[in-house]
């Protein structure tokens, strides 16, 4: 085999990189929000009956941040950051956090299939409660692992903020 036939071999070989988007995110892609470049450290894909979410754990040093995804009627993204606002089950239909009241959007039980760092709860099941402000331009998660609870407050940003870069095949 001569220098030109082992050249466009190897091309042919190798996998093609697929272009990424919010909901094809992959453990190890570098995903760029706010001009800050975050890695893709866990993935944990949510199902409750036929309806299922994302959410992708970005690390930035010691800075961690979610990116939530969901295509409803449109593909709805979140950031979301861990808080401490104590609540237990059942969830409040009401709660309020900063001055601000939330209301509940909607509950209840999904199983989880977690990848990465998030692979220690895969085929789990968590609890979950989700509330928006009532100009749905705030939102608070909390979810139920067992016997604790996390929550967290996030806001809606739109596709286009997010530049993703693909780390794996």
């Amino acid at each position: 085999m001569g220098f030109f036939s082992k050249l466009f071999s190897s091309k042919k070989d190798k996998p093609e990189v697929k272009e990424r988007t919010a909901l094809t995110i992959q453990v190890g892609d570098i995903v760029t929000y706010d001009l800050v470049d975050y890695e893709v450290v866990g993935k944990i894909t949510y199902r409750d009956g036929g309806y299922e979410w994302l959410g992708y754990q970005l690390l930035e040093g010691n800075n961690t941040i979610w990116l939530s995804a969901e295509m409803d009627d449109e593909l709805e993204l979140g950031i979301y950051k861990k808080i401490q606002l104590p609540v237990s089950i059942p969830y409040p239909k009401e709660i309020s956090y900063e001055n601000r009241k939330y209301y509940l959007e909607e509950s209840g039980k999904a199983n989880v299939v977690g990848e990465g760092r998030s692979a220690n709860i895969n085929g789990t099941q968590t609890h979950y409660a989700d509330y928006s402000d009532s100009e749905e331009e705030h939102f608070l998660s909390f979810e139920t692992w067992g016997t604790e609870t996390e929550a967290s407050y996030g806001y809606p940003i739109e596709e286009f903020e997010l530049k993703i870069l693909a780390g794996t095949i």
